[in-house]
């Protein structure tokens, strides 16, 4: 295995309380070790002095893989026009498309930018075998998928019968079966509210044929998700997600952390793309951002976490997402291209190509609001950098949002090309707070591995750590980081070096080698008794709800290229 040592940089570490140090860090076996742990003669020494080194970059919600990805493929031929990048054997296949890119340059992208995890947040069980088989293909990063669970009929007559032991054990059993990390609520009740009735539904509408309300389903989740002792409890797409006015059903759903019963000390909620949910105003004509309110709620409530969704304007979208209400919606208002499809008993879904407009007034409130939230939050370690993507823009384009987090004259200007009129709906213009380096590795890297369980492993260079690291070319003892904010966007949207598990991967900016890597799923521990019971139920409700056969429902291990389990010890007795 190879040995490196990585000498004078600027280490930016936040998990052990390193900021900006000039410290060696030694690798070798794939893991951060000492450095006098390495044969120095045998090593592979990098002198970084000057450079930046963070951990390897964390993204926890990026839309990567799965059928609605490969269909987004599909209705946009022209995402991939002029867009191709010959492969360069033995390194590099062949690269693809903007905003839904092929398999390869969405693992080469993010190398190329020092990432080395990310989670795909959004696969219906019955298509996650799909979503595995994509995830296989992507090289160069590890990864792991959430489940949708939002409006699956099983765990809906579960909610409704109160079986809240039975609950929290299918939804252990469906991600194990499913090979996920973690449970996703989008839009909860409103996937049956939708084939019902041919709309969604806000947080304390009644779903049609039940007697439940969207409020139910996210508090019933969010504690299965406490009593199977998740290593990241429940990511949240907020009901009403695109409409004027949703700013308060994000406030209320952020409020629900204070009835869900806690067993662990992490946060209890995630709420995901919260620039998609933070619209003041009663329709398009007069909306307005509602990101202070939403930063005042976060400030308050330690229980609940965000990530920005940020918007980029100037820059085609394709938005996909299990909420087919909104995307109904939204295509009625592009009427351009358009796809959406109902998963048996488990979820919907829409998919309609967007493009942000610079001098959209709407476009422009929405791209304030993600800003706004983060750079008037007290607590950046509850604070996660996500465009959503393909949603709100192309995660390639996270450099442009560190230069507009880490500089008031890079907001200024862009804001000369926004819509002015927005801006004064705004708070944005007002705020003069500017992120440091430390920072961003806060919300790019070692928050991103807490919020997700991982901090012992990842997110950190401490001695121990999985040996991915990202050297940038950038020196903020010369570089003055808030006025040549162009420096800070060359610097991360092409790493000086990737170290991926111990090897290196990336260097000045370019793909040196191809890897694959794991794909992290969990293993909750189910009581005998119980889960026999459990398996009666499930075999019953599938040939009562799925076309399917139960067996052809469950991914094996084999069919994961290299997966890793992580095994939970649950509360269930």
């Amino acid at each position: 295995m190879t040995q490196i040592i990585i000498r004078n940089g600027l280490v930016y570490d936040p998990l052990n309380g390193v900021n900006g140090e000039e410290i060696d860090i030694g690798v070798k076996d794939g893991r951060i070790v000492d450095p006098s742990e390495i044969n120095v003669a045998e090593a592979i020494n990098i002198d970084a002095k000057g450079k930046v080194v963070m951990p390897g970059g964390i993204d926890i919600h990026s839309h990567i893989a799965g059928p609605k990805v490969n269909v987004g493929r599909l209705i946009r031929p022209e995402d991939h026009y002029l867009t191709n990048i010959p492969h360069r054997l033995p390194y590099k296949r062949a690269e693809t498309g903007l905003t839904v890119p092929n398999t390869f340059k969405i693992g080469y992208e993010y190398a190329r930018m020092g990432y080395t995890l990310v989670a795909e947040p959004a696969s219906p069980p019955i298509k996650t075998r799909h979503t595995h088989e994509e995830l296989n293909a992507i090289p160069m990063i590890d990864k792991m998928t959430f489940i949708l669970v939002d409006s699956n009929w099983i765990a809906l007559d579960l909610i409704q019968g109160g079986e809240k032991e039975v609950l929290a054990a299918y939804l252990g059993w469906l991600l194990y079966a499913t090979k996920g990390y973690a449970l996703k609520i989008v839009d909860p009740g409103s996937d049956v509210a939708w084939m019902m009735k041919g709309k969604g539904i806000d947080l304390d509408e009644q779903i049609p044929g039940y007697n439940l309300t969207p409020r139910d389903i996210i508090k019933a989740t969010g504690e299965a998700a406490q009593v199977l002792n998740l290593p990241h409890k429940v990511h949240v797409h907020c009901n009403r997600l695109g409409y004027p006015g949703n700013y308060a059903t994000t406030l209320k759903t952020m409020g629900l952390t204070k009835d869900i019963t806690k067993l662990s000390e992490k946060p209890v909620l995630h709420i995901t793309h919260v620039q998609f949910t933070g619209y003041k105003g009663d329709s398009w004509t007069n909306l307005e951002s509602g990101g202070e309110d939403i930063a005042k709620e976060l400030n308050a409530n330690p229980n609940v976490t965000l990530d920005l969704g940020q918007v980029i304007p100037g820059r085609p979208a394709t938005t996909m997402t299990a909420d087919a209400p909104f995307e109904y919606v939204l295509y009625h208002l592009t009427r351009w291209k358009w796809s959406t499809s109902d998963v048996e008993v488990e979820s919907a879904s829409g998919i309609v190509p967007y493009r942000y407009r610079k001098k959209n007034y709407v476009n422009t409130i929405q791209w304030t609001i993600g800003l706004e939230v983060a750079l008037l939050s007290r607590d950046m370690w509850r604070i996660y950098l996500t465009t959503d993507h393909p949603n709100g823009g192309p995660f390639i384009d996270y450099p442009k949002v560190i230069a507009w987090l880490m500089s008031k004259k890079a907001r200024e200007d862009f804001m000369r090309e926004l819509s002015q009129r927005a801006l004064r709906k705004t708070s944005l213009p007002a705020i003069d707070r500017e992120l440091s380096l430390y920072d961003i590795a806060v919300i790019t890297r070692a928050a991103s591995a807490k919020l997700l369980g991982l901090e012992k492993t990842r997110g950190h260079l401490g001695l121990g750590a999985e040996a991915d690291i990202a050297i940038y070319d950038i020196d903020p003892r010369r570089v003055d980081l808030s006025k040549q904010y162009d420096k800070v966007i060359r610097a991360f949207r092409r790493a000086y070096m990737t170290i991926k598990s111990g090897e290196i991967v990336v260097r000045n900016g370019e793909i040196v080698r191809t890897t694959y890597g794991r794909t992290i799923y969990v293993k909750p521990e189910l009581p005998i008794d119980l889960l026999k019971d459990l398996e009666k139920m499930i075999s019953a409700k599938f040939k009562q709800y799925y076309s399917i056969s139960l067996n052809n429902f469950i991914i094996g291990e084999h069919e994961l290229k290299k997966g890793v389990e992580v095994a939970l010890k649950t509360h269930l007795r």
